[in-house]
């Protein structure tokens, strides 16, 4: 059962690091016992996921590497093949593949790029991963969809993992859980955003442990008999995992911000409670991972940077 299966944790690099902070940072990061080191995905002050991850790759033996996620709207998905199984080939065979559907709303305006609705950009999503697959599949393939036509294409080079990479898939909504859980290893857990003034912001309701109870649930809906192979995964969102003696502080301040940004009410003990939260001391947050891990069947968590997680990962790695 997936309550039962080890933890894996990833660790998340940013910013415009020079090659020698990405070699260290990825050698910390294996030598603590990180399972991953990820990147994310955006049109801001930071370097592209795949020439950082392949330096990352280069300086590792075991360390996985991928996006935390892939913005399905910022390159066409036979080119992201191309570029992720070349990376699997050069590394080992250690790519997982973090895909996702879009949301900065201010990157599309800044460049140009239409900012559809949200059933359009799944659907794209959706027809995306369709043609990944082709491409890390054996042969050619053909596709033709509403957003991507591929004709008797045979994509290279093809992957070492077989018959493709990890993927995961991860969202808020019950569109996007929903085809996580048709399609995807490894299904993030999030909280659903809002847009407001342009901008998109948590919805405070769906950071609640009650939440993620409901978005767990369609998952195992759309996944039927597959569930029990999925990975669940989550992540600190809107505030990084911080280690404090007086976690009910803190808590009670965020709160009050997020209420008072939001106009919706959240207290600090669902804030406590929520897998999207992580406020304590070592031993608070080693707790709420493990009752994490029974309730709610999450064993894969994205924590942060290493410096602010590694104490928390140092204590769990294996377990």
């Amino acid at each position: 059962m997936t309550g039962q299966r080890p933890f894996r944790f990833t660790a998340a690099i940013g910013g415009t690091p020079g090659l020698r902070e990405i070699t260290e940072t990825a050698r910390k990061a294996e030598s603590l016992g990180f399972d991953g080191l990820v990147i994310a995905d955006h049109l801001v002050a930071e370097h592209a996921p795949v020439p950082l991850l392949t330096a990352v790759a280069a300086v590792t033996e075991r360390l996985r590497v991928g996006s935390f996620v892939f913005n399905v709207d910022l390159r066409h998905p036979a080119v992201l093949a191309q570029e992720l199984a070349s990376l699997d080939v050069i590394s080992g065979g250690r790519v997982d593949v973090g895909i996702g559907a879009g949301w900065n709303k201010p990157e599309y305006d800044a460049v140009g790029i239409a900012y559809d609705p949200v059933g359009v950009r799944v659907s794209r999503l959706r027809e995306a991963i369709e043609v990944l697959r082709g491409c890390f599949g054996d042969g050619p393939f053909s596709f033709a969809g509403e957003h991507y036509t591929i004709t008797d294409y045979d994509a290279y080079p093809k992957p070492v993992q077989r018959p493709h990479p990890p993927l995961f898939v991860g969202g808020g909504g019950k569109r996007v859980l929903t085809l996580a859980g048709e399609v995807a290893d490894v299904v993030g857990i999030a909280p659903r955003l809002r847009i407001v003034d342009g901008a998109a912001i948590v919805d405070p309701r769906s950071l609640t442990l009650a939440a993620a109870e409901e978005k767990v649930e369609w998952v195992r809906a759309a996944a039927g008999d597959r569930f029990d192979t999925l990975r669940l995964n989550a992540y600190p969102s809107g505030a990084p995992l911080t280690v404090t003696d007086d976690r009910l502080a803190v808590a009670r301040e965020r709160a009050e911000r997020i209420t008072a940004r939001t106009g919706t009410a959240i207290s600090a003990e669902e804030l406590l409670d929520s897998p999207h939260v992580y406020l304590g001391t070592v031993a608070q947050l080693t707790e709420k991972i493990l009752h994490l891990r029974e309730h709610l069947g999450i064993t894969s968590f994205m924590l942060g940077t290493i410096d602010e997680c590694a104490p928390v990962v140092e204590e769990l790695a294996g377990r």
